[in-house]
């Protein structure tokens, strides 16, 4: 039977531990993990609690010395947010389908044993605030991640607290269903064998199949050369030698503007490379949006419908600023997304204030700027972009309090706004996954 581990996640996932209740979220995290392990031991599986005193990068390099053939992982994290969320669910990494399965097993397995928890489903790691999840893609064995619930959130806090050996019996459960099939296989196929696959690049069959191993599809290093991606050397991105052909795990190739779309029933990997967009237009502040009105309604809706009845009107109130001061509204709009957290707001900033890009205000507003009504602070939004990317004067008198105070066109580009926008170093990187989320979904990507 292969080994069990167990991690304990730092703050969110693949991004910064201060949040609000930061000590509580890991104190129940740790207290979570404790408990699986003890389950999972005394019922002879070998667990392995991952020292929790290690960042993020050295848990998946301490797992991957240790890791061997069989073994499966597990990152449990108590989330915290504001305002208060609640819900459990599980993360995968994305267009593996297999990996899903597993994900809703256990997910299910929790809820049997705790079924006051509120289920958010199983998640592709595609829905991160980067785009991705480095345990998930990183490590050398299959993994998840587990977000058991909000300590900011007084239902969530409360099973956590006083239900703990029922959630906890649950993860163990579900991690030994998933760790006994896992190793079963390995035991099986010591020196596995890959299906192949069908490879179609926009819209046509290509010569070359790919293959399929451990539920991630791969296509031959070679068709990644012919659609002109230059490749880094970069342990980020899985490559895997087999029957002496070089091999690409196919979602590594999504950022570089490259549609992965699994057809399982076909045995299939759709890639998309020619994308309707305009070129740069994923990195560039100034220019045209693509994607329309409905387009925009429509994502919004779907990752937070109470949002977008409040301000129904945020869509078309972005694509008509945006176009008169020649900004990008698809990229403003996701800006928008990653400040408000897809309009739930929280921290400091208010929906009242219809301040949607975390703008400051002058003098003592720790809170942040406020405008009168939604199109002013759509406005003061825009404004702010283009006194960042372009030194060409404003077509609308300012609103934007903070205009005169930046340099005029230092970041033309939308990673530049990190460290100018947001301290945040990450926060270009996290625009553009929400910018990249929204193409997929309007069939640019």
């Amino acid at each position: 039977m292969g080994r069990i581990f167990v991690a304990v996640a730092h703050g969110g996932i693949e991004e910064q531990q201060t949040r609000l209740d930061g000590g509580a979220a890991v104190q129940e995290v740790l207290l979570l993990r404790d408990v699986v392990v003890q389950y999972l031991r005394a019922n002879q599986y070998e667990a392995a609690a991952v020292p929790e005193e290690l960042t993020a990068d050295q848990t998946i390099a301490w797992m991957n010395r240790h890791a061997q053939l069989g073994d499966v992982a597990l990152q449990v994290y108590v989330n915290s947010a504001a305002p208060p969320e609640r819900g459990t669910s599980l993360f995968y990494i994305a267009a593996n389908d297999q990996r899903r399965t597993q994900a809703d097993q256990i997910l299910q397995t929790i809820l049997r044993r705790a079924p006051q928890l509120q289920s958010q489903g199983a998640k592709p790691d595609t829905l991160c605030r980067l785009g991705s999840a480095s345990f998930c893609r990183q490590l050398e064995i299959p993994a998840l991640i587990l977000i058991a619930g909000y300590v900011t959130n007084a239902d969530d806090r409360e099973i956590l607290q006083t239900q703990r050996q029922e959630v906890a019996l649950g993860i163990a459960e579900g991690l030994a269903l998933w760790s006994h099939s896992v190793s079963s296989t390995a035991t099986l196929q010591p020196m596995p064998t890959y299906p192949s696959v069908n490879v179609n690049l926009n819209g046509a069959i290509v010569y070359g199949e790919g293959i399929l191993a451990h539920g991630n599809f791969y296509v031959p290093m070679d068709l990644v050369d012919q659609l002109g991606i230059d490749l880094p050397l970069d342990a980020q991105i899985r490559r895997l030698s087999y029957r002496n052909i070089v091999y690409v795990r196919a979602i590594d190739l999504r950022e570089f503007d490259l549609s992965i779309q699994p057809d399982k029933d076909n045995h299939t990997l759709i890639l998309r490379s020619m994308p309707t967009i305009y070129p740069g237009q994923m990195d560039r502040i100034m220019g045209r949006g693509s994607a329309s009105e409905v387009q925009l309604i429509m994502f919004l809706k779907s990752h937070y419908p109470q949002g977008f009845a409040t301000f129904s009107d945020l869509p078309k109130l972005y694509r008509e600023e945006a176009t008169i001061e020649g900004v990008n509204a698809d990229l403003a709009f996701a800006q928008m997304c990653v400040e408000t957290n897809f309009l739930r707001f929280g921290n400091h900033v208010q929906p009242e204030q219809n301040n949607f890009a975390g703008l400051g205000g002058i003098g003592d507003t720790p809170e942040g700027a406020s405008f009168r009504d939604t199109r002013i602070g759509v406005r003061a939004h825009i404004q702010h972009l283009k006194a960042y990317a372009s030194s060409e004067p404003l077509v609308q008198e300012s609103v934007d309090p903070r205009f005169r105070f930046v340099r005029r066109g230092v970041a033309p580009l939308v990673d530049q706004l990190s460290g100018r926008w947001s301290a945040d170093r990450l926060y270009g990187r996290k625009i553009k996954a929400v910018l990249r989320l929204l193409y997929e979904s309007a069939g640019f990507l």
